[in-house]
C-alpha cells in the first residue's frame, strides 16, 4: 500500500511591489466574503502565483478561498496550501 505524501509548498518570504500589491487585492477580496471565515488565510504571491496559507474551519471555506483568489485580475496560478481545522 502506498501513501501518498505531499511535497512542503514552498511559499516566497519577500514580495516585489507588483506581487505586494497583487496579495492586497487578494486578501480584500477574501475580507469581503461572509459567508466562510477566510480571516486567518495568508496569501503571499510571487511573479502572478497566489499561495494561500494558514487554517479554514471547513473544506468549502478551502474550495472558496481559492475560487476567490482567481477572480483577482492578474493571478495566473494558485497555489492552496491551506489546512481544515480537524
Amino acid at each position: 500500500q502506498t501513501t501518498l505524501t505531499e511535497a512542503p509548498v514552498k511559499v516566497p518570504t519577500t514580495e516585489a511591489p507588483q506581487d505586494e500589491a497583487l496579495s492586497k487585492s487578494v486578501r480584500d477580496r477574501l475580507l469581503a466574503f461572509k459567508t466562510e471565515d477566510l480571516n486567518s488565510v495568508k496569501v503571499v504571491s510571487s511573479s502572478g502565483t497566489v499561495y494561500l496559507t494558514g487554517t479554514v474551519t471547513s473544506l468549502n471555506a478551502r474550495q472558496q478561498a481559492v475560487k476567490t483568489a482567481w477572480t483577482v485580475p492578474g493571478v495566473q496560478s494558485v497555489v492552496n496550501a491551506l489546512e481544515v481545522q480537524k
